[in-house]
């Protein structure tokens, strides 16, 4: 090679370098711990961690390229989630994603200051994890589930679906803000002639128990309020209720799915979707403290119709119309 060519090629080189060294820096791995409050083998679970990572892929970030994803399923269990908010933290990920109020908490308590996206948290200021919904303030930041207003529509829903029922149990988990506040909700709604009663989400058995001696009375229904136990025990929560010939309204798609009767509440796989943009927005150099809590976009109404003949109802016209999906 002549030396003129040679000092080319050199110099060439040298103008590169600057270039693949930042293009380096920005394929740098980052690291994304993900704790969610469902169980490894729950295929509602697995879908709304699908949808996640799709996001996340969308905006550029794709597990094992440029990012790693460890991933953590808490199963509704405060023990597990001390656990493995614990084992994400001491890898030192530049953000969790974590998903319910039991989560968050934990993971704040394993560090204070890890940057934290969270959904599936229904009141995060009663909760203490945020200071307000504009500012959140501290290291936290995300989606509410809803709002406690929703739990009129609840009530509103149970007596269009099943205008008998005079008395309603409200499922809860009376040990989170979240409990109470839902079920103060409804209490507030709840119109003349209504009796309402709750039942306890925290032991499988209890709640078999009690579902049992509520229904032996005539006219009764179920609220089931959103909760840990109730994410992790679809199945038996709408079992219980068909068995004892209760109508029930849940507030989540997946419960329909699993056999209940009806849901209305937020569009969970929107949320985890949404939740990935706050998460690049964080690796991006963003603050939590900075970005705003927001509130869900997208309802929706779900009918199980092979529920609703197993416990005799027929379903009003207008309300299957308005229905986002019907399952046959």
């Amino acid at each position: 090679m002549k030396r003129r060519e040679f000092i080319t090629l050199l110099g060439g080189a040298a103008v590169m370098w600057p270039h693949a060294a930042r293009a380096q820096q920005t394929e740098r791995m980052r690291r994304i711990g993900v704790l969610v409050n469902l169980t490894e083998g729950d295929s509602a679970g697995q879908r709304f961690v699908a949808g996640f990572q799709q996001a996340l892929q969308e905006l550029g970030w794709v597990d094992g390229r440029n990012a790693r994803i460890d991933m953590r399923w808490g199963a509704g269990d405060r023990e597990r989630y001390r656990k493995y908010a614990a084992e994400l933290a001491a890898v030192a990920p530049d953000v969790i994603f974590a998903v319910s109020t039991d989560a968050v908490v934990a993971v704040q308590q394993a560090s204070p200051t890890v940057p934290i996206v969270f959904v599936g948290v229904i009141d995060p200021v009663g909760s203490g994890l945020i200071t307000s919904m504009a500012r959140p303030g501290g290291n936290a930041t995300g989606f509410t589930i809803f709002e406690y207003a929703i739990a009129a529509k609840w009530l509103e829903l149970l007596k269009e679906v099943a205008p008998r029922v005079t008395r309603a149990a409200v499922l809860r988990d009376a040990n989170v803000a979240s409990g109470i506040g839902q079920f103060a909700a409804i209490q507030a709604v709840a119109p003349v002639g209504i009796e309402l009663s709750t039942i306890g989400l925290r032991d499988a058995n209890e709640v078999e128990h009690a579902i049992a001696a509520f229904a032996r009375d005539p006219n009764g229904g179920l609220i089931v309020t959103a909760s840990g136990f109730g994410a992790n025990n679809p199945e038996l929560i709408a079992t219980l209720a068909v068995r004892h010939n209760l109508p029930a309204i849940y507030p989540f798609r997946y419960s329909v799915s699993a056999g209940g009767l009806i849901c209305y509440g937020p569009d969970y796989l929107d949320q985890y979707r949404r939740a990935a943009g706050y998460v690049d927005r964080v690796l991006k150099g963003e603050k939590p403290a900075d970005l705003p809590v927001q509130a869900p976009t997208k309802y929706e109404t779900v009918i199980n119709l092979k529920t609703a003949k197993a416990l005799g109802i027929t379903i009003p016209p207008s309300l299957l119309a308005r229905a986002d999906e019907v399952i046959e």
